[in-house]
């Protein structure tokens, strides 16, 4: 993964023992199976890669673990790269996902 490069949010979840501390540092959360594209990829001490995403834009908050005041980023591990051959193809998935949304909701 690198900036610029697509991604799909494929955990949002939250541990419950973790949600004061999450809803503190971040204003703004993912949302599971939306995309979003990388601006910045954050090392945190080799820590855990974190990104930094166009779409969302949250608060610098210091972090006594890194021991700095930085934007807080999402653990890589919660997203996979979205590999479209190209902006054609893309359009076109999401033209597809337009198509199939409303038949499955009218099926509910």
């Amino acid at each position: 993964m690198k900036p610029g490069d697509k991604v799909i949010c494929i955990n949002d979840k939250i541990d419950p023992e973790k949600m004061a501390e999450i809803r503190q540092d971040f204003e703004i959360w993912i949302t599971k199976d939306k995309e979003y594209t990388i601006r910045e990829i954050l090392d945190n001490n080799g820590i855990v890669t974190g990104l930094l995403l166009e779409e969302v834009h949250n608060f610098p908050k210091f972090f006594k673990l890194i021991n700095r005041f930085q934007e807080p980023a999402f653990a890589q591990w919660r997203f996979r790269k979205l590999n479209y051959a190209t902006q054609q193809a893309q359009e076109e998935v999401n033209e597809e996902l337009l198509l199939v949304e409303p038949n499955e909701k009218e099926q509910q």
